[in-house]
């Protein structure tokens, strides 16, 4: 939501290249949100509520006060839900994805002790002097750079169905860290490209995002009966 809003402020200042607006705010907004989360006053889901409504409201306002096509309605609906195409994408933006991508992995894996450490028991690792704030400050930054670079072809609204569903999914096989992780990581990349031929190859041109989350959610659906017959097996 908080990526919407400043898409909706990069569109209307003129930016081709809205990723220079997009990714600062959005990370500057988790490391917020991990900060306010951790305030007594304001709690964690109220203050997620707080700034991504707020967000979306304000996207939403400055689109249609400043509206930079004909058609905001489709301005919007292509914000929230994604491209219609993978086409649509410039090569400048496909460049930055990609590099900004590889960057994240290589994050992921050259701090993968400490983000398992904090991930599994925060309390814990804290305990062994691991500086768990910093590191909770690293996943909430690999998270709002994931988000951004989803976000022009799933939207903002579907981004969470992409992170959300392929870690939900290896959880129901797998039960280590390690291989909940690799799992995760190639059932994303598995059903993201079947929904890009799927989106492509529907002679309707539905669009790209929703299709992926179709098919995750699918595939979901799989994985929670392999896990369910595997559970009974055991048993």
């Amino acid at each position: 939501h908080v990526a919407f809003g400043a898409m909706a402020v990069a569109a209307v200042v003129g930016l081709t290249n809205q990723m220079f607006i997009v990714m600062p705010v959005t990370v500057v907004s988790a490391i917020l949100l991990l900060r306010t989360g951790q305030n007594a006053r304001i709690k964690g889901d109220a203050s997620v509520a707080l700034i991504s409504v707020f967000a979306l409201a304000l996207g939403y306002l400055l689109m249609n006060l400043f509206p930079t096509s004909a058609n905001v309605s489709a301005d919007v609906c292509g914000t929230l839900f994604g491209s219609v195409s993978i086409l649509t994408l410039s090569p400048a933006e496909v460049w930055v994805c990609s590099g900004l991508s590889l960057l994240t992995v290589a994050v992921f894996v050259i701090f993968y002790n400490r983000i398992f450490a904090v991930t599994f028991d925060e309390n814990f690792a804290k305990a062994t002097g691991v500086k768990t704030e910093i590191y909770n400050l690293i996943i909430a930054v690999i998270i709002a750079v994931v988000i951004v670079l989803a976000m022009n072809l799933v939207g903002s609204l579907l981004i969470s169905a992409l992170i959300i569903f392929p870690a939900l999914s290896a959880m129901r096989v797998f039960k280590s860290f390690l291989s909940v992780t690799v799992c995760a990581t190639v059932l994303s990349v598995a059903t993201a490209f079947i929904g890009l031929i799927l989106a492509i190859g529907l002679p309707q041109g539905v669009p790209v995002g929703p299709t992926i989350v179709v098919v995750q959610a699918v595939a979901f659906g799989v994985f929670y009966l392999v896990g369910f017959i595997k559970g009974r097996v055991k048993a």
